[in-house]
Protein backbone atom coordinates (compact mmCIF):
# COMPACT_ATOMS: atom_id res chain seq x y z
CA UNK A 1 0.00 0.00 0.00
CA UNK A 2 1.04 3.57 -0.55
CA UNK A 3 2.24 5.80 2.53
CA UNK A 4 -0.49 8.26 4.37
CA UNK A 5 0.02 11.97 2.93
CA UNK A 6 -1.43 13.21 6.31
CA UNK A 7 -0.80 15.86 6.85
CA UNK A 8 -2.56 17.79 4.01
CA UNK A 9 -0.15 20.63 1.98
CA UNK A 10 -1.10 24.41 1.90
CA UNK A 11 -1.66 25.64 -1.56
CA UNK A 12 -0.93 29.00 -0.90
CA UNK A 13 2.41 27.51 0.84
CA UNK A 14 3.00 24.70 -2.04
CA UNK A 15 2.42 27.55 -4.84
CA UNK A 16 4.39 30.73 -2.88
CA UNK A 17 6.83 28.01 -2.57
CA UNK A 18 7.35 27.03 -5.91
CA UNK A 19 7.28 30.40 -7.50
CA UNK A 20 9.54 31.96 -4.26
CA UNK A 21 7.13 34.59 -4.00
CA UNK A 22 6.62 34.73 0.22
CA UNK A 23 6.68 38.23 1.40
CA UNK A 24 8.85 39.61 3.25
CA UNK A 25 11.15 35.80 3.15
CA UNK A 26 13.78 35.07 1.08
CA UNK A 27 14.29 31.61 1.77
CA UNK A 28 10.96 29.14 1.14
CA UNK A 29 8.66 27.91 3.75
CA UNK A 30 9.09 24.79 5.31
CA UNK A 31 6.91 22.43 4.01
CA UNK A 32 5.94 18.54 4.72
CA UNK A 33 7.63 15.90 2.36
CA UNK A 34 5.16 13.54 0.16
CA UNK A 35 6.89 10.72 -1.43
CA UNK A 36 4.46 9.73 -4.47
CA UNK A 37 4.76 6.99 -6.98
CA UNK A 38 3.69 7.58 -10.65
CA UNK A 39 2.66 3.87 -12.99
CA UNK A 40 4.42 4.21 -16.75
CA UNK A 41 4.54 1.68 -18.61
CA UNK A 42 6.80 -0.66 -20.53
CA UNK A 43 10.22 -0.13 -21.83
CA UNK A 44 9.59 1.39 -25.91
CA UNK A 45 6.75 3.06 -24.51
CA UNK A 46 5.42 6.62 -24.70
CA UNK A 47 4.77 6.14 -20.87
CA UNK A 48 7.69 5.47 -19.64
CA UNK A 49 9.47 8.28 -21.38
CA UNK A 50 6.48 11.21 -20.79
CA UNK A 51 6.32 9.75 -17.49
CA UNK A 52 9.74 9.38 -16.21
CA UNK A 53 9.83 13.52 -17.48
CA UNK A 54 6.89 14.42 -15.45
CA UNK A 55 8.07 12.84 -12.08
CA UNK A 56 11.49 14.12 -12.59
CA UNK A 57 9.55 18.08 -13.29
CA UNK A 58 7.13 17.55 -10.30
CA UNK A 59 10.01 16.69 -7.99
CA UNK A 60 11.89 20.04 -9.53
CA UNK A 61 8.63 22.31 -9.07
CA UNK A 62 6.84 21.12 -6.38
CA UNK A 63 8.58 21.58 -2.91
CA UNK A 64 8.75 18.75 -1.02
CA UNK A 65 7.43 15.69 -3.42
CA UNK A 66 9.73 13.27 -4.66
CA UNK A 67 8.17 11.39 -7.74
CA UNK A 68 9.54 7.87 -8.62
CA UNK A 69 8.13 5.64 -11.45
CA UNK A 70 6.88 2.57 -11.45
CA UNK A 71 7.05 0.67 -14.06
CA UNK A 72 4.30 -1.19 -15.86
CA UNK A 73 2.05 -3.15 -18.48
CA UNK A 74 0.33 0.43 -19.25
CA UNK A 75 -3.37 1.35 -18.85
CA UNK A 76 -5.44 -0.80 -17.15
CA UNK A 77 -2.48 -2.24 -14.91
CA UNK A 78 -1.99 1.13 -14.13
CA UNK A 79 -5.60 1.34 -13.47
CA UNK A 80 -5.25 -1.81 -11.34
CA UNK A 81 -2.22 -0.12 -9.23
CA UNK A 82 -4.05 2.84 -8.27
CA UNK A 83 -7.36 0.96 -7.05
CA UNK A 84 -5.11 -1.27 -5.19
CA UNK A 85 -3.15 1.65 -3.38
CA UNK A 86 0.02 0.76 -5.17
CA UNK A 87 0.67 4.04 -6.86
CA UNK A 88 -0.72 7.55 -6.23
CA UNK A 89 -0.78 8.45 -9.80
CA UNK A 90 -0.59 6.99 -13.32
CA UNK A 91 -1.35 7.18 -16.70
CA UNK A 92 -3.94 5.63 -19.14
CA UNK A 93 -6.13 5.56 -22.09
CA UNK A 94 -9.07 7.08 -22.21
CA UNK A 95 -10.98 4.22 -23.69
CA UNK A 96 -9.78 1.39 -20.90
CA UNK A 97 -10.71 3.62 -18.40
CA UNK A 98 -14.01 4.59 -18.94
CA UNK A 99 -16.18 1.79 -17.79
CA UNK A 100 -19.42 0.56 -19.08
CA UNK A 101 -21.64 3.00 -17.60
CA UNK A 102 -19.67 5.68 -18.38
CA UNK A 103 -17.90 6.37 -15.33
CA UNK A 104 -14.16 6.64 -14.01
CA UNK A 105 -13.30 3.27 -11.76
CA UNK A 106 -13.97 4.07 -7.82
CA UNK A 107 -11.74 6.12 -6.32
CA UNK A 108 -9.67 7.45 -9.77
CA UNK A 109 -9.93 10.77 -11.08
CA UNK A 110 -8.83 13.07 -13.76
CA UNK A 111 -5.41 15.29 -12.90
CA UNK A 112 -5.48 16.16 -16.68
CA UNK A 113 -5.71 15.02 -20.39
CA UNK A 114 -2.47 15.16 -21.51
CA UNK A 115 -1.93 13.80 -25.13
CA UNK A 116 -3.37 11.46 -27.95
CA UNK A 117 -2.08 8.32 -28.95
CA UNK A 118 -2.42 6.67 -32.42
CA UNK A 119 -3.47 2.93 -33.02
CA UNK A 120 -0.53 2.06 -34.98
CA UNK A 121 -0.68 -1.52 -37.23
CA UNK A 122 3.26 -2.11 -38.24
CA UNK A 123 4.78 -4.91 -40.56
CA UNK A 124 7.75 -5.33 -42.39
CA UNK A 125 7.87 -3.54 -45.88
CA UNK A 126 7.74 -6.95 -47.66
CA UNK A 127 4.73 -8.40 -45.74
CA UNK A 128 1.99 -9.58 -47.37
CA UNK A 129 -0.54 -8.28 -44.99
CA UNK A 130 -2.19 -4.94 -47.09
CA UNK A 131 -5.02 -4.32 -44.91
CA UNK A 132 -6.52 -5.20 -41.42
CA UNK A 133 -8.67 -8.02 -42.99
CA UNK A 134 -5.36 -9.77 -44.06
CA UNK A 135 -5.00 -10.14 -40.28
CA UNK A 136 -6.74 -13.43 -39.96
CA UNK A 137 -4.82 -16.14 -38.56
CA UNK A 138 -1.79 -14.41 -38.58
CA UNK A 139 0.80 -13.66 -35.52
CA UNK A 140 0.49 -10.50 -34.01
CA UNK A 141 1.09 -8.42 -30.82
CA UNK A 142 -1.89 -7.41 -29.10
CA UNK A 143 1.03 -5.49 -26.60
CA UNK A 144 1.44 -6.33 -23.57
CA UNK A 145 -0.78 -7.99 -21.17
CA UNK A 146 -2.81 -5.13 -19.31
CA UNK A 147 -1.86 -2.24 -21.78
CA UNK A 148 -4.02 0.17 -23.71
CA UNK A 149 -2.65 -1.43 -26.79
CA UNK A 150 -4.45 -4.83 -25.74
CA UNK A 151 -7.93 -3.03 -24.52
CA UNK A 152 -8.13 -1.16 -28.43
CA UNK A 153 -6.70 -3.75 -30.17
CA UNK A 154 -8.82 -6.54 -28.89
CA UNK A 155 -11.82 -4.46 -29.52
CA UNK A 156 -10.84 -3.42 -33.08
CA UNK A 157 -10.63 -6.89 -34.08
CA UNK A 158 -13.67 -8.34 -32.56
CA UNK A 159 -15.88 -4.98 -34.40
CA UNK A 160 -13.55 -6.38 -37.70
CA UNK A 161 -14.56 -9.94 -37.00
CA UNK A 162 -11.07 -10.73 -37.69
CA UNK A 163 -9.49 -14.24 -35.44
CA UNK A 164 -5.58 -13.39 -35.79
CA UNK A 165 -3.07 -15.44 -33.20
CA UNK A 166 -2.36 -13.00 -30.84
CA UNK A 167 0.39 -12.49 -28.83
CA UNK A 168 1.03 -10.68 -25.48
CA UNK A 169 4.43 -8.22 -25.88
CA UNK A 170 5.60 -5.08 -25.12
CA UNK A 171 6.34 -2.47 -27.41
CA UNK A 172 9.68 -3.48 -27.32
CA UNK A 173 9.74 -6.94 -27.54
CA UNK A 174 6.96 -6.52 -30.73
CA UNK A 175 9.46 -4.86 -32.29
CA UNK A 176 11.93 -7.47 -32.13
CA UNK A 177 9.63 -9.89 -33.15
CA UNK A 178 8.65 -8.43 -36.18
CA UNK A 179 12.03 -7.91 -37.10
CA UNK A 180 13.13 -11.31 -36.21
CA UNK A 181 10.09 -12.63 -38.70
CA UNK A 182 8.22 -14.49 -35.03
CA UNK A 183 5.18 -12.68 -35.50
CA UNK A 184 3.41 -11.28 -38.54
CA UNK A 185 2.12 -7.64 -37.49
CA UNK A 186 2.38 -5.51 -34.53
CA UNK A 187 -0.54 -3.27 -32.80
CA UNK A 188 0.97 -0.71 -30.64
CA UNK A 189 -1.45 2.67 -29.38
CA UNK A 190 0.92 5.15 -28.33
CA UNK A 191 2.44 8.79 -28.95
CA UNK A 192 3.65 9.61 -32.16
CA UNK A 193 6.37 8.91 -32.89
CA UNK A 194 7.33 6.39 -30.27
CA UNK A 195 10.84 4.97 -29.56
CA UNK A 196 10.32 1.04 -30.38
CA UNK A 197 8.95 1.66 -33.50
CA UNK A 198 10.98 4.23 -34.36
CA UNK A 199 14.14 2.20 -33.69
CA UNK A 200 12.56 -0.50 -36.11
CA UNK A 201 12.08 2.11 -38.52
CA UNK A 202 15.76 2.99 -38.79
CA UNK A 203 17.20 -0.30 -39.01
CA UNK A 204 14.21 -1.85 -41.69
CA UNK A 205 11.40 -0.32 -43.99
CA UNK A 206 8.21 -0.77 -42.63
CA UNK A 207 5.03 0.11 -43.48
CA UNK A 208 1.69 1.38 -41.11
CA UNK A 209 -1.57 -0.27 -42.16
CA UNK A 210 -4.69 2.43 -42.63
CA UNK A 211 -7.14 1.66 -40.13
CA UNK A 212 -9.76 4.67 -41.29
CA UNK A 213 -12.52 2.20 -41.48
CA UNK A 214 -11.80 0.70 -37.96
CA UNK A 215 -11.85 4.40 -36.56
CA UNK A 216 -15.45 4.78 -37.60
CA UNK A 217 -16.18 1.60 -35.79
CA UNK A 218 -14.69 2.17 -32.60
CA UNK A 219 -16.61 5.54 -33.32
CA UNK A 220 -19.72 4.73 -33.80
CA UNK A 221 -19.61 1.45 -31.57
CA UNK A 222 -18.26 3.11 -28.66
CA UNK A 223 -18.87 6.99 -28.73
CA UNK A 224 -15.96 9.42 -26.37
CA UNK A 225 -13.10 7.90 -26.24
CA UNK A 226 -11.73 8.08 -29.97
CA UNK A 227 -11.48 10.10 -33.23
CA UNK A 228 -10.22 9.79 -36.25
CA UNK A 229 -6.62 10.75 -37.11
CA UNK A 230 -3.81 10.56 -39.26
CA UNK A 231 -0.13 9.48 -38.48
CA UNK A 232 2.26 11.71 -40.19
CA UNK A 233 4.91 11.14 -42.93
CA UNK A 234 7.28 12.95 -40.74
CA UNK A 235 6.64 10.29 -38.01
CA UNK A 236 8.68 7.44 -39.18
CA UNK A 237 11.28 7.27 -41.71
CA UNK A 238 10.14 6.26 -45.21
CA UNK A 239 6.96 5.48 -44.39
CA UNK A 240 4.07 7.59 -45.38
CA UNK A 241 1.10 8.95 -44.02
CA UNK A 242 -1.61 6.93 -42.44
CA UNK A 243 -5.19 7.17 -41.30
CA UNK A 244 -5.79 5.71 -37.79
CA UNK A 245 -7.87 6.51 -34.90
CA UNK A 246 -6.72 8.67 -31.85
CA UNK A 247 -7.60 8.03 -28.06
CA UNK A 248 -6.86 10.55 -25.46
CA UNK A 249 -4.59 9.65 -22.76
CA UNK A 250 -5.01 11.49 -19.05
CA UNK A 251 -2.72 11.61 -15.44
CA UNK A 252 -5.04 9.76 -13.12
CA UNK A 253 -4.90 10.65 -9.33
CA UNK A 254 -6.18 8.61 -6.30
CA UNK A 255 -9.42 10.39 -4.77
CA UNK A 256 -7.86 10.28 -1.27
CA UNK A 257 -4.70 12.89 -2.64
CA UNK A 258 -4.59 16.38 -1.12
CA UNK A 259 -6.27 18.57 -2.98
CA UNK A 260 -3.89 21.39 -2.33
CA UNK A 261 -0.92 18.93 -3.85
CA UNK A 262 -2.81 17.98 -6.73
CA UNK A 263 -3.80 21.56 -7.03
CA UNK A 264 0.33 22.21 -7.29
CA UNK A 265 1.12 19.01 -9.89
CA UNK A 266 -1.45 20.63 -12.16
CA UNK A 267 -0.38 24.00 -11.99
CA UNK A 268 3.01 22.23 -12.28
CA UNK A 269 2.28 20.42 -15.42
CA UNK A 270 0.61 23.67 -17.37
CA UNK A 271 3.13 26.38 -16.57
CA UNK A 272 6.45 24.78 -17.36
CA UNK A 273 5.24 22.36 -20.32
CA UNK A 274 7.95 23.86 -22.52
CA UNK A 275 10.24 22.41 -19.85
CA UNK A 276 8.92 18.57 -19.29
CA UNK A 277 9.44 18.95 -23.41
CA UNK A 278 12.85 19.08 -23.83
CA UNK A 279 14.89 20.65 -20.44
CA UNK A 280 17.74 18.51 -20.24
CA UNK A 281 17.10 15.82 -22.45
CA UNK A 282 18.87 15.27 -26.14
CA UNK A 283 17.05 14.53 -29.26
CA UNK A 284 16.96 11.43 -27.91
CA UNK A 285 15.31 11.70 -24.68
CA UNK A 286 13.08 14.73 -26.03
CA UNK A 287 9.24 14.47 -25.29
CA UNK A 288 7.69 15.36 -28.14
CA UNK A 289 4.10 14.57 -26.83
CA UNK A 290 4.09 17.14 -24.39
CA UNK A 291 3.79 19.97 -26.62
CA UNK A 292 -0.01 18.91 -26.89
CA UNK A 293 0.05 19.54 -23.17
CA UNK A 294 -2.42 22.76 -23.29
CA UNK A 295 -5.23 24.60 -20.66
CA UNK A 296 -7.96 24.47 -23.63
CA UNK A 297 -7.62 20.66 -24.29
CA UNK A 298 -6.29 19.71 -20.68
CA UNK A 299 -9.83 19.86 -19.07
CA UNK A 300 -11.06 17.71 -21.55
CA UNK A 301 -11.31 14.39 -19.79
CA UNK A 302 -14.94 13.37 -21.22
CA UNK A 303 -16.61 11.78 -18.65
CA UNK A 304 -13.94 11.21 -16.04
CA UNK A 305 -14.62 13.74 -12.80
CA UNK A 306 -11.21 15.86 -12.32
CA UNK A 307 -9.86 15.35 -9.35
CA UNK A 308 -11.19 18.40 -6.48
CA UNK A 309 -7.60 19.61 -6.96
CA UNK A 310 -6.98 19.94 -10.88
CA UNK A 311 -10.36 21.25 -10.78
CA UNK A 312 -9.97 24.35 -8.50
CA UNK A 313 -6.26 24.98 -10.38
CA UNK A 314 -9.23 25.23 -13.82
CA UNK A 315 -11.75 26.99 -12.00
CA UNK A 316 -9.12 29.83 -11.41
CA UNK A 317 -7.20 29.93 -15.14
CA UNK A 318 -10.29 31.46 -15.93
CA UNK A 319 -10.87 34.42 -13.77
Amino acid sequence: MVPNLEPRLSRRAVLLAAGGLLVGCSRRPEVDKVHLRLATGPAGAVYRRIGGALAEHITEQVPGATVTTVPSGASTDNIRMLRAGEVHLGLTSLDALITSDGRAPEGLSAICRLYDSHLHLVVLAGSAIDEFRDLEGRRISLGARDSGTEFTSLRVLELGRVDADGRYLSQAESAAALRDGEIDAMFSLTGVPTPAITELARRHSIRLIPLDAQADALFTAFPGPYTPAMIPATAYAGVRATRTVAVPNVLLARNDLPDDLVYAITDTIFTHTGTITSAGRDDAEAVPEAWQINVRTGISTASIPLHPGAAVWFRDRKR
